[in-house]
């Protein structure tokens, strides 16, 4: 099987089941997106979603959050994790947000990234999502299946992001990044993958080598 093989099958399998695959964070406007993702990291989107209502409630925009004191953002945020680096990076973040863009998300990547607390996976998401970008952000869901699945060796998200974007089309590349996500928090899993019930483990490069030993 060659490589453009294995993309190709797997990328019509994804499609076949869910043509229009959306991210499971609870947002409005680019400026909510932002600051899920941003809680995200090294958290639940079920316990994001669960703490947002009431801080999207208090701070509705850039200018009251940045308004607001590292302690007052911390009280709607505590349960997820890293309250305290998060509050602080929210709170200087939407500060920056009113101080260069005028109370706006930035649309380009260079920008994104000078923001507190907003790393390239990030950005990735809030380019794709609330922009319409062709972006592939690579967390560990997207690194650990695209490593089994045979589509990246690349040893860092970066790496994998590369060659994700080399062999993905433009179109497609957003959507793939969901559709290997999903594929990750519910099948491909870290501990135990559910290789009985995957759909695409005919063209999977790590369960052909299972194969092979058994």
């Amino acid at each position: 099987m060659t490589l453009k093989e294995r993309y190709d099958n797997i990328l019509a399998h994804f499609a076949s089941i869910e043509a229009n695959p959306t991210t499971e964070l609870a947002y409005g406007n680019p400026f909510q997106l932002l600051v899920a993702v941003m809680l995200s990291a090294q958290c639940t989107d079920k316990r994001v979603n669960m703490v947002t209502p009431a801080l999207f409630a208090a701070y509705p925009t850039p200018q009251a959050m940045a308004q607001a004191t590292v302690d007052d953002i911390r009280h709607y945020i505590a349960s997820v994790s890293y309250p305290n680096s998060k509050a602080t990076h929210l709170h200087e973040m939407a500060q920056q947000l009113v101080a260069e863009h005028d109370g706006q998300v930035p649309s380009t990547m260079d920008e994104l990234v000078k923001l507190p607390g907003v790393g390239r996976k990030t950005a990735n998401v809030v380019l794709g999502a609330a922009f319409g970008q062709a972006t592939i952000p690579v967390d560990t869901h997207v690194k650990r299946v695209s490593h089994r699945l045979g589509l990246s060796r690349g040893t860092t998200p970066d790496a994998v992001e590369r060659d994700l974007m080399r062999h993905i089309p433009a179109e497609l590349r957003f959507k793939a990044h969901h559709w290997i996500l999903l594929h990750g928090r519910y099948v491909c899993t870290a501990l135990r993958p559910h290789c009985e019930t995957c759909g695409i483990k005919q063209w999977c490069r790590t369960a052909s080598k299972k194969n092979l030993q058994e």
